[in-house]
């Protein structure tokens, strides 16, 4: 008699259908799996047989043998563990086939029999709901993002008794209220319905602000650009500039995700951890300059790399020339391709990372080259080496380069209103300061201004280039033709500028692309004189 159960895998950005097909047939007592099996999934064996007599169930005393098709794929994970129970109850006659017709099963079990989450659920609801499948049985926890997915019904289970029950139609919902009162994140709906789990994220009120950091109007203002044109930064200056919590402070002023953008930041994380909540905002990335490539860029075993997890997001690199410049150079497809492939001697996977890039650095190992305040103690073989640790190509792909100066000890004790960085729109206009902010407000007047003022740019983009996920910093040069109109006198002053500072192709698009941001920022119809020279001001090279 042959058994077969359907069940999916993750696999890239993806999934693919796995048919667990089980023999059971007469010789002494066994139990194989073969396939093309990890050591994860060569393990379930005994996870299996210790879920299915825990569970109240008989384990046959034959040779039985479960087959993973296709062989030719590597399996890696622990998501057949349910599959491979479900074949062995079918093979023994405690549960008929029928019972299993257009529906996928997928999680792991514990030896008591317990259903534990698995990572990308979403890919594989995904891949169930387009091979044609009504229902998804999985680990109850993994239901909050399965039910992302519409048109397919999801079913969440606490363990393999609970599953058996509801594939024979004799499971009935019977938790209390009073239980319910015992975790208040917990809902139960009666009858039919699985007992879902919901997380709340709360935002961190000790997240810094644009009022947190003393003047540096400049830096101020390239990351505004930045922000709302999606437009890769570099911020280079002295120890104890402000670089780095500016750029914590690009978490704060991006607004929420869209709905598509929700579920593709939650597919992407629903790979690297088996957390069941739903991402409700945009990921910020900052790993240490010690990354290894494979924890950047994604390796082996389907690891998810720090450039995939910013997808939607911002990359925050800090030191960026104490990174490895294999690591760096490595960032050059993403960068402008918005994804990664990933090839291994058996897998070729790829991944999205549409990111935006913010990065700090010392101009120089001391850190003090070009201040007023300190003397620079590096030589110039030093310095050449450390900026060398920058190859061209990576700074060519950079749109603004902007050098911070140190703040002014007076600056720093002062609490007087800083020159606004924006424009404000008529209606925050009208409004009065105390209207905006309040001693109690966790956002003061100008970072709130400054944060309507980004969403208003990028739901003016979404406009014109009809779509939520195309900026300005993701045009192309035929695009750029298509959408930006440029002033006969701009032109002519960004063609003089390209022969002057011999700037590259790349480099002359980012120019206009940045310049077309601060059009909308300044409520223009059109890229202006001034818009292309505070664009050029913007494209400072390193000291």
């Amino acid at each position: 008699m042959i058994a077969k159960i359907y069940s999916a895998i993750p696999y890239g950005y993806g999934g693919r259908l796995i048919e667990v097909e089980g023999d059971l047939s007469n010789g002494l007592p066994a139990f194989n799996i073969v396939g093309m099996a990890n050591k994860t999934i060569s393990e379930s064996r005994e996870r299996v047989r210790s879920a299915i007599t825990n569970s109240g169930f008989s384990f046959p005393s034959k040779k039985a043998t479960i087959n993973l098709a296709p062989a030719e794929l590597m399996k890696d994970g622990s998501h057949l563990d349910i599959p491979i129970a479900l074949a062995i109850l079918v093979l023994s006659k405690q549960l008929q086939s029928k019972h299993l017709i257009n529906s996928l099963f997928v999680g792991e079990l514990s030896l008591d029999g317990l259903a534990k989450p698995v990572r990308g659920i979403i890919n594989i609801v995904e891949t169930a709901k387009n091979s044609g499948f009504k229902k998804v049985y999985l680990p109850l926890e993994n239901a909050v993002q399965a039910r992302l997915i519409d048109n397919i019904e999801i079913i969440g289970i606490r363990n393999f008794r609970e599953l058996f029950l509801r594939l024979i139609g004799e499971y009935t919902e019977t938790q209390s209220a009073a239980e319910v009162s015992k975790d208040p994140t917990l809902y139960y709906v009666k009858n039919t319905e699985t007992v879902v789990k919901e997380t709340v994220t709360l935002e961190d009120s000790n997240q810094p602000t644009l009022d947190d950091i003393k003047g540096q109007a400049l830096a101020k203002r390239a990351l505004i650009v930045a922000l709302a044109g999606r437009h890769n930064l570099l911020l280079s200056g002295p120890p104890g500039s402000g670089k780095t919590l500016l750029a914590h402070t690009a978490a704060n002023l991006l607004p929420p995700p869209s709905a598509s953008e929700k579920l593709e930041i939650t597919k992407i994380h629903a790979l690297a951890s088996t957390a069941g909540q739903s991402c409700t905002e945009r990921p910020f990335r900052a790993p240490h300059h010690t990354a290894s490539l494979a924890a950047m860029i994604g390796g082996a075993n389907q690891t998810i790399g720090e450039i995939s997890l910013a997808h939607r997001g911002v990359l925050f690199l800090d030191e960026l020339p104490e990174f490895p410049r294999h690591v760096l150079e490595a960032l050059r497809q993403p960068l402008e391709d918005k994804k990664v492939t990933v090839i291994r001697a058996k897998q070729r996977l790829t991944y999205p990372a549409d990111f935006m890039l913010i990065a700090t650095m010392n101009p120089c190992p001391c850190g003090y080259l070009g201040s007023t305040q300190h003397a620079c103690k590096c030589s110039t073989t030093q310095i050449e080496h450390y900026q060398r640790k920058i190859s061209g190509p990576i700074l060519d792909r950079i749109d603004l380069i902007i050098n911070v100066e140190p703040v002014e000890i007076d600056n720093l004790a002062t609490k007087a209103p800083t020159k606004p960085i924006v424009k404000k729109t008529e209606t925050e206009a009208k409004i009065k300061p105390s209207d905006t902010a309040t001693p109690d407000s966790s956002e003061s007047c100008e970072h709130s201004i400054v944060k309507n003022t980004i969403t208003e740019v990028i739901k003016i983009q979404n406009q014109r280039f009809h779509s939520e996920k195309r900026f300005n910093g993701s045009l192309s040069s035929h695009e750029i033709n298509q959408y930006i109109r440029i002033d006969s006198d701009a032109k002519m002053l960004l063609l003089q500028a390209a022969k002057k500072l011999k700037l590259s192709a790349r480099s002359y698009f980012k120019v206009i692309k940045v310049a077309q941001t601060i059009a909308d920022l300044d409520h223009s119809t059109g890229v202006k004189t001034e818009h292309i020279s505070e664009a050029l001001a913007m494209r400072n090279q390193l000291h």
